[in-house]
């Protein structure tokens, strides 16, 4: 394809192209280079872009050169639309301001770099470019659309601005801004600083490196901020200090190293602030995020630490089926028990079984067992009028099982009350002439320890209600005796 009329501007690119050198426009002062007032910049800096397009297909070549197409502070107008244009030449268009969206669906390019420059949108769905593709402190009012693509190196978005017009306005248009679903990215996606207005969209994408989102800024409040089901990532996921307004949607994601949230803002009043349901990820940090405005779902999750305080999570959480190794940092049963009684599901078994096995995993069984004791107590208050008060009674006395001190108390108390009362009131003798001496203390330890044999219970009978205490008293001696002796044989097989 041949331009003809060239202009001086364009000449200058035209003449650069073959040797790949750059071609530069800018005048070296800020407010004058500034690509959001491009529109005024004449005609010594503006190129078309069908210029650009006829370089990129069968631009001028010399021997023994590189061609490159490398463009700075030029405005360029018209479309730039090279779909489906297949080029060996690196394509630099830098603190540029664009006119109209460039069109790059199903090119393939060797590398693309748009760092600094001003676009209303950029449509590249399908692209694939075999090096770098940056898009550096981009300011890009409209859609991003990359979804499909296929990037072999690192994706540059640092500090990039999308969604947001160059009055600071936001125009949603019910599209998500940023889309990158099911992209393939073979290095890391860098995105400190982003800001994001509108949704972003890394559905199905698979990053072979790590995700930077330090510093960003997500925003699209009531609505979904960050759409990332059945993310595919490589090591790490680090947002610290983000801000998200809108929800997080990582279902299904796979995160083997760490989802880094550290300092982190999650708000979403009303919705699902974090959904990170059926994901598998190696460690999850909340470490000093602030606490999460909205729901938490982190059903059936696999996460093999997680770092958080109690009071980074919300009112509302569901957690039936989340699966993890360790808590982080370790704090008493005590503090982390409320945020069990926060679940939307009500009573879930399984997460006290989860929070109890943390604690065994680290030797930690007093608060194991507190964790099971209010398990039984949760439980209890989904059983019927009976059950509750014979709950009750278990708790009142032996705290089901998981107090053994308390039930040595009673013991002890019934000890003393029995050998008082029969020390006031000795029973008879079976056999006046073969009986012992009677011993009150003695006779009531006889009642209330099962198996053990002082013979002063078979040799005494006593009358009335005092044969009735007797009977109490051989009955608490089976229940408490066997809740001491299963808590002596738990600490003995610990050592």
């Amino acid at each position: 394809m041949e331009i003809t009329e060239l202009t001086a501007a364009e000449r200058r690119v035209r003449d650069a192209f073959p040797r790949g050198t750059a071609v530069d426009f800018r005048t070296g002062v800020a407010a004058e280079d500034d690509p959001e007032t491009g529109d005024s910049w004449g005609p010594e800096r503006t190129v078309r872009a069908e210029v650009l397009r006829a370089l990129l297909v069968g631009g001028p070549q010399e021997d023994g050169q590189v061609p490159a197409l490398r463009v700075l502070g030029a405005r360029i107008t018209g479309a730039l639309n090279i779909r489906y244009v297949t080029t060996e030449c690196a394509v630099a268009l830098s603190g540029c301001r664009f006119d109209q969206a460039p069109n790059l669906y199903g090119a393939r390019l060797r590398q693309l770099a748009l760092s600094g420059s001003v676009l209303p949108g950029l449509t590249a769905a399908t692209v694939h470019v075999d090096g770098v593709l940056r898009l550096t402190d981009c300011r890009i009012s409209g859609p991003v659309r990359l979804g499909g693509s296929k990037i072999a190196q690192a994706l540059f978005f640092d500090r990039t601005r999308i969604g947001v017009n160059a009055d600071g306005t936001t125009a949603p248009n019910g599209e998500a801004v940023l889309q990158l679903n099911h992209a393939v990215v073979e290095d890391d996606l860098w995105w400190p600083g982003l800001v994001v207005h509108g949704e972003t969209r890394l559905g199905g994408a698979a990053v072979t490196g790590q995700i930077l989102l330090d510093d960003a800024h997500l925003c699209n409040p009531g609505a979904t901020a960050l759409h990332a089901e059945n993310l595919g990532v490589g090591s790490d996921l680090h947002g610290m200090r983000i801000r998200v307004q809108g929800r997080v949607d990582l279902r299904g994601a796979r995160i083997p190293g760490q989802l880094n949230l550290a300092y982190a803002r999650l708000s979403n009043p009303g919705g699902v602030a974090l959904r990170a349901s059926s994901s598998t990820i190696g460690e999850l940090w909340l470490r000093e995020a602030a606490p999460i405005d909205g729901r938490v779902n982190l059903r059936r999750a696999k996460a093999d630490l997680i770092h958080a305080t109690p009071s980074v999570w919300p009112e509302q959480v569901r957690l039936d089926g989340l699966t993890y190794a360790t808590l982080l940092p370790h704090l008493p049963a005590e503090r982390r028990l409320p945020l069990l009684e926060r679940e939307e599901e009500g009573y879930v078994p399984y997460a006290y079984e989860q929070l109890t096995e943390a604690y065994r995993r680290i030797g930690d069984d007093d608060a194991a067992r507190t964790v099971l004791l209010a398990k039984q107590r949760r439980h209890r208050a989904t059983l019927p009028a009976y059950a509750r008060l014979w709950g009750h009674l278990q708790d009142v006395t032996v705290g089901y099982g998981f107090r053994p001190v308390r039930a040595a108390a009673w013991l002890f108390s019934l000890l003393l009350a029995g050998a008082l009362v029969y020390a006031l009131h000795h029973p008879s003798p079976l056999k006046a002439d073969e009986a012992p001496p009677f011993s009150p203390f003695v006779y009531t330890l006889d009642l209330l320890l099962p198996i053990v044999d002082f013979g002063q219970e078979r040799a005494f009978n006593p009358q009335g209600w005092y044969q009735w205490l007797s009977y109490l008293l051989i009955a608490t001696g089976w229940l408490l005796a066997t809740t001491i002796a299963a808590g002596i044989t738990r600490s003995v097989s610990r050592q």
